[in-house]
């Protein structure tokens, strides 16, 4: 049965209210680079995008910490404040990852999307999902279980999707430099998906807690 935190005070739900928020931003920037990925170079503008969301991803992470401390009183109960750091962290890589693949295919002067890019892009998107919906939960008191459970099938996915794009890079004799730039850029895929799977182990460990 989901449960709350026991006698939430102000500064919890000040918490769990700013990483609600921070999933929102996770899910804006997760869509903006799926849409840059897919239609590279054509939507190389959303770059600035995925700038303005890891800029407000750093925002929302540093007023985490600050509401986590809540002028230096202990903590007790509740949202622990080594949980709130895991997961303010994990969060914040999230976007970072999404970021530097933005930022690594502007580096590179990519030329064209790869198929592959695209597919690891629309696992992302999902994980970014499921990350909204579960830290709506932890505020709510909502049960975050099935969101959890699809994080872990995604980020399976995206390990196969990952191995395939790899695999595609090693055939038709490639240019051994376009198999460097792209494999950087899917490596980068890769570890935002891995953060988001981070997040949903920090959310287990806060639900085992709450019962």
């Amino acid at each position: 049965m989901p449960m709350a935190f026991p006698g939430r005070r102000a500064d919890d739900r000040a918490v769990l209210e700013l990483l609600e928020e921070s999933g929102r931003n996770v899910q804006r920037a997760t869509l903006v680079l799926h849409d840059l990925v897919k239609d590279y170079p054509e939507r190389a503008d959303l770059a600035r995008d995925m700038l303005l969301c890891e800029q407000e991803g750093d925002r929302i992470t540093h007023d985490v910490i600050h509401a986590l401390h809540g002028g230096g009183r202990r903590r007790r109960g509740g949202l622990q404040t080594a949980d709130g750091h895991a997961l303010a962290s994990a969060l914040d890589d999230i976007v970072d990852f999404a970021e530097q693949t933005s930022d690594t295919m502007s580096i590179y002067h990519i030329e064209a999307p790869m198929e592959q890019a695209t597919a690891l892009a629309d696992v992302l998107v999902g994980a970014g999902e499921q990350v909204a919906r579960a830290l709506r939960g932890l505020r709510t008191g909502a049960d975050m279980a099935p969101h959890l459970v699809e994080i872990h099938r995604l980020e399976n996915e995206g390990d196969r999707v990952m191995r395939d794009a790899v695999a595609s890079l090693f055939v038709n004799g490639i240019d051994p430099m376009v198999v460097i730039r792209w494999k950087d850029i899917f490596n980068s895929l890769e570890a935002s998906v891995d953060a988001c799977e981070t997040v949903a182990h920090v959310l287990e460990g806060i639900s085992l807690k709450r019962h």
